[in-house]
């Protein structure tokens, strides 16, 4: 389900909260020089973007603090996280795209797909992975089908 905030954030501002809530995990806050570094932008950037957000509410931010998601900034950013590895996993292990391009790709395709083709995706990987566990190697199969494919 797509909730009114989710629809209000460009893909710029789902990059920022996404890069949030990543190095959250690792200490439970993020900084905005660490932002800055992970998402290759300018410091000048992340604090227009952070001022953003936490006028949605979505973080505590105090200009030369830390940033901490909120509940709700948290809530979000984690689904946004979880389309992105969704599709990460999709490209990489059924697909069989080398781990950067897929990496480059899920977080092009991570802003526009919407929640039932992520939710498909989720399901379809599940499938083949169960597949895997019954003797079929689904995927497998296709990067086969893909390498003769391609050859000709």
């Amino acid at each position: 389900m797509v909730s009114k905030t989710d629809e209000m954030l460009s893909a710029s501002l789902e990059d920022y909260l996404e890069a949030i809530y990543n190095l959250s995990r690792e200490r439970n806050v993020a900084r905005s020089k660490d932002i800055a570094h992970l998402l290759d932008v300018t410091r000048a950037s992340v604090t227009g973007a952070l001022k953003t957000l936490s006028e949605k509410e979505l973080i505590h931010y105090q200009p030369y603090g830390y940033v901490v998601l909120t509940e709700k900034g948290r809530h979000i950013a984690g689904r946004i996280a979880g389309r992105h590895e969704i599709l990460k996993q999709f490209f990489e292990d059924v697909l069989g795209t080398e781990g950067p391009t897929a990496q480059e790709a899920a977080c092009r395709a991570e802003h526009t797909l919407g929640t039932e083709i992520t939710a498909r995706l989720t399901a379809f990987i599940e499938f083949v992975t169960q597949a895997r566990g019954d003797g079929q190697d689904i995927a497998h199969q296709f990067r086969r089908y893909w390498d003769t494919f391609n050859d000709t």
